[in-house]
């Protein structure tokens, strides 16, 4: 990436990352600088792809989206259309919360939210099962959550 990031940067990132809602006049003052460097440092840092994009955390939970779960995902085929393909797929349905290519004994990780065990079942039967290629799902639910954070460690 093109820009080296300095102490500001980063306090700039972890204020974003705790609190994604802090305007540019918050950010300025809890960091040290006006607002017109801070707001020029913020759009730099998006330009060179540093904050992907600014989000809000919902509880899923309160959009009775009770039912989390782990989804292990095994190709019959490695090729490079056998995966976009899968890809192209998964990312399109509402259901599925993030698609991880992974190595090891999975090729894909699925984190999928729905209401519950009978519409996972159905997600799983109607949506998910019938993408060509797939050898094998396997699903394990969450039943706590110990610990969820977004915010990466950042070390100068």
């Amino acid at each position: 990436m093109g820009v080296k990031l300095d102490q500001i940067d980063i306090a700039m990132l972890n204020l974003l990352q705790q609190d994604a809602s802090l305007g540019v006049k918050e950010i300025a003052a809890r960091v040290g600088l006006s607002q017109s460097p801070t707001f020029e440092r913020l759009k730099k840092l998006k330009q060179e792809g540093y904050i992907k994009k600014i989000v809000a955390l919902v509880d899923n939970k309160k959009l009775d989206k009770n039912l989390v779960a782990i989804c292990m995902i095994t190709l019959k085929e490695q090729g490079i259309e056998t995966k976009q393909n899968f890809e192209a797929q998964t990312a399109q349905m509402p259901e599925v919360m993030e698609v991880l290519c992974v190595s090891g004994g999975w090729d894909y990780i699925l984190k999928v939210a729905t209401k519950d065990m009978p519409s996972f079942h159905h997600f799983i039967s109607n949506r998910l099962a019938p993408i060509q290629h797939i050898a094998n799902i396997n699903s394990n639910f969450i039943l706590n959550e110990v610990k969820y954070d977004t915010a990466f460690l950042i070390e100068p």
